[in-house]
Protein backbone atom coordinates (compact mmCIF):
# COMPACT_ATOMS: atom_id res chain seq x y z
CA UNK A 1 0.00 0.00 0.00
CA UNK A 2 1.22 3.46 0.12
CA UNK A 3 4.30 4.81 2.26
CA UNK A 4 3.96 5.64 5.65
CA UNK A 5 6.81 5.55 8.43
CA UNK A 6 5.31 7.39 11.40
CA UNK A 7 3.86 5.56 14.40
CA UNK A 8 0.66 3.99 13.55
CA UNK A 9 -2.36 4.35 15.89
CA UNK A 10 -2.46 7.93 15.77
CA UNK A 11 -5.32 9.40 13.79
CA UNK A 12 -5.08 13.25 14.00
CA UNK A 13 -2.55 15.60 12.58
CA UNK A 14 -0.17 16.28 15.20
CA UNK A 15 -0.13 20.16 15.46
CA UNK A 16 3.27 21.87 14.40
CA UNK A 17 5.96 22.27 16.81
CA UNK A 18 7.24 25.61 15.10
CA UNK A 19 5.11 27.14 12.84
CA UNK A 20 5.27 30.32 10.82
CA UNK A 21 2.53 31.55 13.35
CA UNK A 22 4.94 30.68 16.01
CA UNK A 23 7.75 32.19 14.33
CA UNK A 24 6.05 35.55 14.04
CA UNK A 25 4.92 35.58 17.78
CA UNK A 26 8.65 34.71 18.62
CA UNK A 27 10.02 37.90 16.40
CA UNK A 28 7.09 40.36 17.51
CA UNK A 29 8.35 39.57 20.99
CA UNK A 30 12.28 40.17 20.44
CA UNK A 31 11.09 43.04 18.46
CA UNK A 32 9.20 44.72 21.42
CA UNK A 33 12.33 43.87 23.72
CA UNK A 34 14.89 45.55 21.69
CA UNK A 35 12.69 48.82 21.32
CA UNK A 36 11.58 48.40 25.11
CA UNK A 37 15.04 47.61 26.51
CA UNK A 38 17.40 49.52 24.15
CA UNK A 39 15.66 52.12 22.10
CA UNK A 40 15.26 54.29 25.37
CA UNK A 41 19.07 54.59 25.95
CA UNK A 42 19.68 55.49 22.92
CA UNK A 43 17.63 58.26 22.87
CA UNK A 44 18.67 58.97 26.62
CA UNK A 45 22.29 59.02 25.58
CA UNK A 46 21.23 61.21 22.51
CA UNK A 47 19.46 63.99 24.17
CA UNK A 48 22.53 64.21 27.04
CA UNK A 49 24.58 64.62 24.36
CA UNK A 50 22.51 67.23 22.43
CA UNK A 51 22.13 68.92 25.34
CA UNK A 52 25.93 69.05 26.35
CA UNK A 53 26.61 70.88 22.61
CA UNK A 54 23.76 72.61 21.64
CA UNK A 55 24.24 76.37 21.78
CA UNK A 56 21.61 77.63 20.16
CA UNK A 57 18.04 76.81 19.15
CA UNK A 58 19.18 75.87 15.81
CA UNK A 59 21.44 73.73 17.19
CA UNK A 60 18.45 71.65 19.13
CA UNK A 61 16.63 71.50 15.75
CA UNK A 62 19.83 70.07 13.39
CA UNK A 63 21.44 67.51 16.55
CA UNK A 64 17.73 66.51 16.81
CA UNK A 65 17.32 65.51 13.33
CA UNK A 66 20.38 63.23 13.98
CA UNK A 67 18.63 61.84 17.00
CA UNK A 68 15.27 61.19 14.78
CA UNK A 69 17.81 59.42 12.04
CA UNK A 70 18.94 56.86 15.20
CA UNK A 71 14.94 56.23 16.26
CA UNK A 72 14.02 55.50 12.42
CA UNK A 73 17.11 53.20 11.67
CA UNK A 74 16.58 51.39 15.34
CA UNK A 75 12.93 50.84 14.79
CA UNK A 76 13.59 49.47 11.32
CA UNK A 77 16.48 47.14 11.97
CA UNK A 78 14.06 45.40 14.71
CA UNK A 79 12.17 44.53 12.41
CA UNK A 80 14.68 43.61 9.45
CA UNK A 81 13.95 46.38 7.52
CA UNK A 82 16.86 48.85 7.84
CA UNK A 83 17.84 48.93 4.42
CA UNK A 84 14.85 50.78 3.11
CA UNK A 85 15.59 53.60 5.36
CA UNK A 86 19.87 53.51 5.43
CA UNK A 87 20.05 55.65 2.79
CA UNK A 88 18.14 58.51 3.97
CA UNK A 89 19.17 58.01 7.74
CA UNK A 90 23.11 57.82 6.56
CA UNK A 91 22.69 61.07 4.65
CA UNK A 92 20.67 62.99 7.53
CA UNK A 93 23.52 61.47 10.10
CA UNK A 94 26.29 62.24 7.61
CA UNK A 95 24.94 66.34 7.46
CA UNK A 96 25.14 66.55 11.13
CA UNK A 97 28.49 65.41 11.64
CA UNK A 98 30.27 67.97 9.89
CA UNK A 99 27.56 70.86 11.10
CA UNK A 100 28.59 69.54 14.58
CA UNK A 101 32.54 69.99 13.83
CA UNK A 102 32.07 73.03 11.47
CA UNK A 103 29.68 75.42 12.93
CA UNK A 104 29.12 74.46 16.81
CA UNK A 105 31.97 75.08 19.05
CA UNK A 106 33.06 72.34 21.89
CA UNK A 107 33.56 68.86 21.33
CA UNK A 108 31.11 67.22 18.94
CA UNK A 109 29.91 64.10 20.97
CA UNK A 110 26.45 64.46 19.93
CA UNK A 111 26.82 65.45 16.01
CA UNK A 112 29.26 61.61 15.35
CA UNK A 113 27.06 60.01 17.52
CA UNK A 114 23.92 59.60 15.55
CA UNK A 115 26.31 58.83 12.31
CA UNK A 116 28.04 56.17 14.26
CA UNK A 117 25.17 54.56 15.27
CA UNK A 118 22.94 55.02 11.96
CA UNK A 119 25.93 53.35 10.37
CA UNK A 120 26.84 50.34 12.75
CA UNK A 121 22.74 49.36 12.26
CA UNK A 122 22.79 49.87 8.28
CA UNK A 123 26.38 48.83 7.35
CA UNK A 124 26.37 45.21 8.41
CA UNK A 125 22.95 44.59 6.69
CA UNK A 126 23.84 45.68 3.13
CA UNK A 127 23.84 42.58 0.10
CA UNK A 128 27.04 43.36 -0.78
CA UNK A 129 30.05 46.19 -0.80
CA UNK A 130 30.12 46.01 3.11
CA UNK A 131 33.64 46.55 3.44
CA UNK A 132 34.11 49.49 1.02
CA UNK A 133 31.41 51.10 2.91
CA UNK A 134 32.54 50.72 6.70
CA UNK A 135 36.03 51.91 5.12
CA UNK A 136 34.30 54.74 3.44
CA UNK A 137 32.69 56.09 6.55
CA UNK A 138 35.40 55.83 9.00
CA UNK A 139 37.58 57.87 6.17
CA UNK A 140 34.36 60.41 5.98
CA UNK A 141 34.67 60.69 9.62
CA UNK A 142 38.76 61.01 10.48
CA UNK A 143 38.53 63.76 7.43
CA UNK A 144 35.34 65.60 8.78
CA UNK A 145 37.38 65.84 11.91
CA UNK A 146 40.47 67.05 10.62
CA UNK A 147 39.17 69.68 8.91
CA UNK A 148 37.62 70.54 12.69
CA UNK A 149 40.62 70.31 14.38
CA UNK A 150 42.59 72.45 11.61
CA UNK A 151 40.14 75.19 12.45
CA UNK A 152 41.46 75.32 16.15
CA UNK A 153 44.17 78.11 16.25
CA UNK A 154 46.35 75.55 18.20
CA UNK A 155 45.41 71.84 17.20
CA UNK A 156 46.95 69.66 19.89
CA UNK A 157 46.22 66.16 21.09
CA UNK A 158 43.01 67.17 22.87
CA UNK A 159 41.75 68.59 19.29
CA UNK A 160 43.01 65.28 17.86
CA UNK A 161 41.40 63.15 20.04
CA UNK A 162 37.83 65.12 20.18
CA UNK A 163 38.12 65.56 16.61
CA UNK A 164 39.46 62.46 14.98
CA UNK A 165 40.29 59.58 17.33
CA UNK A 166 37.25 58.94 19.55
CA UNK A 167 34.76 59.45 16.33
CA UNK A 168 36.30 57.67 14.37
CA UNK A 169 37.30 54.49 16.59
CA UNK A 170 33.63 54.78 18.23
CA UNK A 171 32.41 54.55 14.74
CA UNK A 172 34.56 51.57 13.50
CA UNK A 173 33.80 49.94 16.71
CA UNK A 174 29.85 50.03 16.36
CA UNK A 175 30.43 49.26 13.10
CA UNK A 176 32.69 46.28 13.36
CA UNK A 177 30.24 45.13 17.02
CA UNK A 178 27.60 44.51 14.33
CA UNK A 179 29.08 42.26 11.63
CA UNK A 180 29.12 39.22 14.67
CA UNK A 181 25.63 40.64 15.66
CA UNK A 182 24.09 39.83 12.41
CA UNK A 183 26.09 36.71 12.31
CA UNK A 184 23.77 35.93 15.40
CA UNK A 185 20.35 36.82 13.38
CA UNK A 186 21.61 34.53 10.66
CA UNK A 187 21.41 31.63 12.62
CA UNK A 188 18.32 32.47 14.37
CA UNK A 189 16.42 32.89 11.17
CA UNK A 190 18.59 29.70 9.83
CA UNK A 191 17.18 28.10 12.91
CA UNK A 192 13.51 29.31 12.49
CA UNK A 193 13.33 27.98 9.10
CA UNK A 194 14.55 24.62 9.83
CA UNK A 195 11.90 23.98 12.47
CA UNK A 196 9.44 25.70 9.74
CA UNK A 197 10.51 23.17 7.29
CA UNK A 198 10.55 19.76 10.14
CA UNK A 199 7.39 21.10 11.17
CA UNK A 200 5.94 21.24 7.53
CA UNK A 201 7.82 17.77 6.80
CA UNK A 202 6.18 15.86 10.23
CA UNK A 203 2.55 17.48 8.62
CA UNK A 204 3.49 15.68 5.15
CA UNK A 205 4.15 12.69 6.22
CA UNK A 206 1.49 12.33 9.16
CA UNK A 207 -0.24 12.98 6.23
CA UNK A 208 0.93 10.41 4.57
CA UNK A 209 0.76 7.78 7.59
CA UNK A 210 -2.80 8.40 7.57
CA UNK A 211 -3.46 8.12 4.04
CA UNK A 212 -1.46 5.08 4.27
CA UNK A 213 -3.83 3.58 7.17
CA UNK A 214 -6.66 4.52 5.62
CA UNK A 215 -5.84 2.80 2.26
CA UNK A 216 -4.83 -0.57 4.56
CA UNK A 217 -8.56 -0.84 6.09
CA UNK A 218 -10.68 0.07 3.10
CA UNK A 219 -8.68 -1.29 0.40
CA UNK A 220 -8.77 -4.79 2.39
CA UNK A 221 -12.18 -4.09 2.79
CA UNK A 222 -12.54 -3.22 -0.37
CA UNK A 223 -10.74 -6.25 -1.89
CA UNK A 224 -12.56 -9.19 0.12
CA UNK A 225 -16.27 -7.36 -0.53
CA UNK A 226 -14.98 -7.80 -4.64
CA UNK A 227 -13.94 -11.64 -3.96
CA UNK A 228 -17.29 -12.26 -1.71
CA UNK A 229 -19.09 -10.78 -4.38
CA UNK A 230 -17.78 -12.77 -7.29
CA UNK A 231 -18.54 -15.68 -4.91
CA UNK A 232 -22.20 -15.05 -4.00
CA UNK A 233 -22.44 -14.61 -8.21
CA UNK A 234 -21.50 -17.76 -8.66
CA UNK A 235 -23.23 -19.40 -6.62
CA UNK A 236 -27.05 -17.58 -6.53
CA UNK A 237 -28.36 -19.64 -8.30
CA UNK A 238 -26.98 -23.07 -6.63
CA UNK A 239 -26.37 -21.92 -2.95
CA UNK A 240 -28.60 -18.74 -2.06
CA UNK A 241 -28.07 -20.16 2.12
CA UNK A 242 -24.25 -19.37 1.13
CA UNK A 243 -24.80 -16.00 -1.00
CA UNK A 244 -26.71 -14.56 2.06
CA UNK A 245 -24.05 -15.53 4.48
CA UNK A 246 -21.53 -14.23 2.09
CA UNK A 247 -23.90 -11.11 2.24
CA UNK A 248 -24.31 -10.78 6.54
CA UNK A 249 -20.38 -11.28 6.14
CA UNK A 250 -20.14 -8.41 3.88
CA UNK A 251 -22.49 -6.48 5.95
CA UNK A 252 -20.43 -7.08 9.05
CA UNK A 253 -17.16 -6.56 7.49
CA UNK A 254 -18.69 -2.84 5.73
CA UNK A 255 -19.63 -2.04 9.41
CA UNK A 256 -16.17 -3.39 10.75
CA UNK A 257 -14.66 -0.58 8.71
CA UNK A 258 -16.70 2.00 9.01
CA UNK A 259 -16.01 1.80 12.98
CA UNK A 260 -12.16 1.33 12.37
CA UNK A 261 -12.22 4.02 9.90
CA UNK A 262 -13.40 6.63 12.51
CA UNK A 263 -11.45 5.00 15.10
CA UNK A 264 -8.36 5.81 12.95
CA UNK A 265 -10.01 9.31 12.47
CA UNK A 266 -10.13 10.26 16.38
CA UNK A 267 -6.54 8.23 17.15
CA UNK A 268 -8.19 5.16 18.85
CA UNK A 269 -7.52 2.76 16.37
CA UNK A 270 -5.86 -0.64 17.81
CA UNK A 271 -5.57 -4.16 15.84
CA UNK A 272 -6.77 -7.22 17.34
CA UNK A 273 -4.53 -9.76 16.45
CA UNK A 274 -7.04 -12.58 16.97
CA UNK A 275 -9.65 -10.91 15.14
CA UNK A 276 -7.34 -10.69 12.33
CA UNK A 277 -6.11 -14.27 12.71
CA UNK A 278 -9.12 -15.16 12.41
CA UNK A 279 -10.42 -12.92 9.64
CA UNK A 280 -7.24 -14.12 7.68
CA UNK A 281 -8.14 -18.12 8.27
CA UNK A 282 -11.76 -17.52 7.52
CA UNK A 283 -10.60 -15.54 3.73
CA UNK A 284 -8.58 -18.24 2.72
CA UNK A 285 -10.34 -20.61 3.44
CA UNK A 286 -13.35 -19.10 1.23
CA UNK A 287 -10.76 -19.14 -1.34
CA UNK A 288 -10.18 -22.54 -1.42
CA UNK A 289 -6.89 -22.67 0.70
CA UNK A 290 -5.78 -24.54 3.52
CA UNK A 291 -4.67 -22.85 6.73
CA UNK A 292 -2.52 -24.19 9.86
CA UNK A 293 -2.03 -22.09 12.76
CA UNK A 294 0.69 -22.87 15.04
CA UNK A 295 0.95 -21.15 18.33
CA UNK A 296 4.14 -21.09 19.36
CA UNK A 297 4.10 -18.54 22.08
CA UNK A 298 1.51 -15.70 22.62
CA UNK A 299 2.68 -12.38 20.46
CA UNK A 300 4.15 -9.56 23.23
CA UNK A 301 2.67 -6.68 23.24
CA UNK A 302 5.13 -4.25 21.74
CA UNK A 303 4.37 -6.62 18.29
CA UNK A 304 0.83 -7.04 18.83
CA UNK A 305 -0.57 -4.14 16.60
CA UNK A 306 2.28 -4.39 13.80
CA UNK A 307 2.07 -7.73 13.91
CA UNK A 308 -1.67 -7.73 13.05
CA UNK A 309 -1.16 -5.26 10.44
CA UNK A 310 1.32 -7.34 8.53
CA UNK A 311 -0.63 -9.97 8.70
CA UNK A 312 -3.73 -8.01 7.23
CA UNK A 313 -1.11 -7.15 4.36
CA UNK A 314 -0.18 -10.46 3.52
CA UNK A 315 -3.54 -12.28 3.77
CA UNK A 316 -4.11 -9.59 0.68
CA UNK A 317 -1.15 -9.90 -0.77
CA UNK A 318 -1.99 -13.98 -0.81
CA UNK A 319 -5.18 -13.40 -1.86
CA UNK A 320 -4.13 -11.03 -4.82
CA UNK A 321 -0.81 -12.25 -5.77
CA UNK A 322 -0.68 -15.95 -5.71
CA UNK A 323 -2.30 -19.50 -6.50
CA UNK A 324 -1.77 -20.96 -3.04
CA UNK A 325 -3.62 -23.63 -1.51
CA UNK A 326 -1.62 -23.99 1.41
CA UNK A 327 -0.88 -21.32 4.44
CA UNK A 328 1.44 -21.68 7.41
CA UNK A 329 1.01 -18.72 10.07
CA UNK A 330 3.00 -19.13 13.18
CA UNK A 331 3.08 -17.29 16.36
CA UNK A 332 5.63 -16.84 18.52
CA UNK A 333 6.64 -13.95 21.34
CA UNK A 334 8.88 -12.19 18.98
CA UNK A 335 6.16 -11.42 16.10
CA UNK A 336 4.54 -13.61 13.38
CA UNK A 337 5.49 -15.69 10.27
CA UNK A 338 3.17 -16.35 7.49
CA UNK A 339 4.30 -18.86 4.58
CA UNK A 340 2.49 -19.94 1.47
CA UNK A 341 3.04 -21.96 -1.33
CA UNK A 342 2.28 -21.33 -4.99
CA UNK A 343 4.43 -18.39 -5.13
CA UNK A 344 4.91 -16.57 -8.71
CA UNK A 345 8.08 -18.53 -10.31
CA UNK A 346 8.81 -15.09 -12.25
CA UNK A 347 9.61 -13.50 -8.90
CA UNK A 348 7.61 -11.70 -6.18
CA UNK A 349 5.29 -8.48 -7.08
CA UNK A 350 5.98 -5.26 -6.21
CA UNK A 351 4.89 -5.63 -2.43
CA UNK A 352 4.94 -1.53 -1.48
CA UNK A 353 2.44 -1.87 1.56
CA UNK A 354 5.08 -4.69 3.35
CA UNK A 355 7.57 -2.01 2.25
CA UNK A 356 5.95 0.77 4.18
CA UNK A 357 5.68 -1.86 7.05
CA UNK A 358 8.94 -2.73 6.89
CA UNK A 359 9.89 0.81 7.29
CA UNK A 360 7.17 1.31 10.93
CA UNK A 361 8.55 -2.21 12.08
CA UNK A 362 12.21 -0.67 11.73
CA UNK A 363 11.32 2.25 13.63
CA UNK A 364 9.93 0.38 16.67
CA UNK A 365 13.32 -2.11 16.71
CA UNK A 366 12.01 -4.47 15.14
CA UNK A 367 12.28 -6.02 11.04
CA UNK A 368 10.08 -7.69 8.50
CA UNK A 369 11.27 -9.76 5.81
CA UNK A 370 9.80 -11.23 2.72
CA UNK A 371 11.21 -13.11 0.52
CA UNK A 372 10.58 -16.25 -1.99
CA UNK A 373 12.01 -19.44 -1.55
CA UNK A 374 11.15 -23.05 -3.36
CA UNK A 375 7.77 -21.90 -4.53
CA UNK A 376 6.96 -20.57 -1.55
CA UNK A 377 6.65 -17.08 0.08
CA UNK A 378 8.06 -16.38 3.62
CA UNK A 379 6.83 -13.10 5.41
CA UNK A 380 7.82 -12.59 8.83
CA UNK A 381 8.13 -10.08 11.80
CA UNK A 382 10.29 -10.06 14.47
CA UNK A 383 10.89 -7.97 17.38
CA UNK A 384 13.63 -8.20 20.19
CA UNK A 385 12.93 -9.93 23.44
CA UNK A 386 12.33 -7.19 26.22
CA UNK A 387 15.06 -6.94 28.30
CA UNK A 388 13.12 -7.49 31.17
CA UNK A 389 9.94 -8.31 33.01
CA UNK A 390 6.88 -10.35 30.80
CA UNK A 391 5.13 -9.52 28.05
CA UNK A 392 1.23 -9.34 28.12
CA UNK A 393 -0.74 -11.61 26.50
CA UNK A 394 -2.44 -11.00 23.11
CA UNK A 395 -5.94 -9.50 22.69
Amino acid sequence: MNAGSARPGVGRLPAAPWSPAATRVSRRRFRALNLSMMLPILVAVGVFMLIRQAQTPLDVVVLGLGIVAVVVAFERWTVGEINRVALPCLLVAAAVWPYGVLVIDGDPQAAYYALAVVAGLSVAQLPRHRGAVAVGIAVYVAAVGALGMARAADPGVDELLANVVIPTGITVVLIGLMFPNKGFYDVMAELEEARERDAELAVVRERMRFASDLHDIQGHTLHVVKLKIALAQKLVRTDTERVEQELREMYTLVGDTIAQTKELAYGQRKLNLSAELENARNLMEAAGMRVRVDRRGEVGARAIDLSAQVLRETTTNILRHSRATLVRIELAEGGITVVNDGAADDGPPELRGLAALGRRVADEGGELTARAEDGRFVTAVRFPAPSSGRTAPSR
